[in-house]
């Protein structure tokens, strides 16, 4: 069966329902997403991922110990986690155990762990994370380059938070969060497995009607700075780490979607035979890797990507992908390039959708960027019937990826 899209009604509110029946294999998952709840709505920095790992910490009631040996017992997994835009909260089991599992699922939303205990465990977990981060170098570069992209944003900030703003979360704060954000007119719930719409509805309907309502709001649009800039950081290092990003206008719905997702496989996305890694790798031996991506997001798009090398080659990479991005621009791909990525998107299709899990994934994003269920198979068969006029025409059309922002954190040039 395909996935299908429905409401449930809880307290006047209809919360979408994506639901796939599955019996090949006596299991069952649910997952409660919560739209704008996701790292870009910190009211503190770090305060989105710090609520997730509390909701990971178990009951109040049992702790955490005692939680996680109810939900080892019957070998369950239940656990929380914060992206960009959505908090998620998943739940999965054996069909026979999924009952229990919405059991403990209610209880960790009617009684988190809000103690002091628990909260200074995972902020001296965060905080360590954070201090080991000040020597990644990747991290460091990364972080830098959205600052350079998104300044004065969300995005610009650092979803971990500093140590800082970690120190200053309070048990308040938390409580704040979760009352606020986690609630009916936020919620959406995506579930599969070895049961019927009818069974996975009602108990859909026990862990929703737990749930508050709130105020849902939107999270506000960013857009990427069009700049050409070069910010170097000089750290205690024998490798170049080089992150780029530049602007994309391109909507989250675009009907574009098909022509965006093979521009980006032949510009950077497939690895080896991508033009960035042919052309700078292959080709000149100035680096070690390199790739990029053309991210379309609800509240943000842009260009990005990244490369590694030696200190002496850094600069002579960051000009080469310059130049790799004109000329992808200025003449576009080849026959032979956009027929390579049509047998490769076309062929490796069955492993992008063989499991549950990641056909549920695909249905909660076409409905999440609004578009139609069922839409990435007909964007298949745009791809499939994908001419080179076409796809070069669309490229054209993107001359703002060329409005590159560099971050290189290197070492000391001899």
């Amino acid at each position: 069966m395909s996935a299908t899209l429905s409401p449930i009604t809880i307290k006047n509110n209809e919360i979408p329902f994506i639901f796939e029946e599955d019996k090949n294999l006596p299991i069952v998952s649910m997952q409660l997403i919560f739209k704008n709840s996701g790292s870009l709505t910190d009211s503190k920095d770090g305060l989105v991922k710090l609520s997730s790992k509390l909701l990971n910490e178990g009951t109040k009631k049992d702790g955490s110990v005692e939680f996680a040996t109810k939900l080892e017992n019957r070998a369950i997994s239940l656990s929380a986690d914060a992206g960009a835009e959505t908090f998620v909260i998943e739940l999965g089991s054996l069909k026979s155990e999924f009952a229990y599992g919405v059991e403990l699922l209610k209880e960790l939303l009617e009684n988190p762990n809000y103690s002091e205990e628990t909260l200074n465990h995972i902020k001296t977990q965060t905080i360590g994370s954070l201090k080991r981060k000040e020597s990644d170098f990747d991290y460091i570069s990364s972080l830098k380059m959205k600052k350079m992209l998104f300044k004065d944003t969300a995005l610009a900030k650092a979803s971990l938070g500093t140590v800082k703003s970690v120190e200053s979360i309070t048990i308040k704060d938390i409580k704040a969060y979760i009352n606020t954000h986690l609630g009916l007119e936020n919620a959406i719930v995506v579930m599969g497995g070895d049961l019927n719409e009818r069974e996975a509805s009602s108990f859909a309907k026990e862990v929703l009607s737990g749930l508050s309502s709130i105020k849902s709001v939107e999270i506000q649009t960013m857009k990427a700075i069009a700049k050409q800039q070069i910010k170097e950081t000089l750290v205690k290092s024998e490798q170049a780490y080089v992150y780029f990003g530049a602007p994309l206008d391109m909507a989250y719905d675009s009907k574009e979607r098909h022509l965006s997702d093979v521009a980006s496989f032949i510009l950077g996305s497939s690895g080896f035979g991508s033009r960035l890694m042919e052309e700078i790798r292959v080709k000149k031996g100035l680096v070690y890797s390199v790739y990029s991506h053309f991210n379309v997001n609800k509240t943000h798009s842009y260009f990005s990507g990244y490369l590694q090398t030696k200190i002496k080659s850094g600069d002579e990479a960051v000009k080469s992908v310059k130049e790799v991005v004109q000329t992808f621009l200025d003449k576009g791909v080849t026959k032979e390039e956009l027929t390579s990525a049509q047998q490769f998107l076309l062929g490796s299709e069955p492993l992008r959708n063989e499991t549950l899990s990641q056909r549920l994934g695909r249905a909660f994003q076409e409905y999440y960027s609004n578009r139609p269920l069922g839409e990435s198979v007909e964007n298949l068969k745009k791809i499939e019937a994908m001419t080179l006029d076409e796809l070069n025409a669309f490229i054209k059309k993107h001359k703002e990826i060329a409005d590159i922002s560099f971050s290189v954190v290197t070492g000391e040039k001899e």
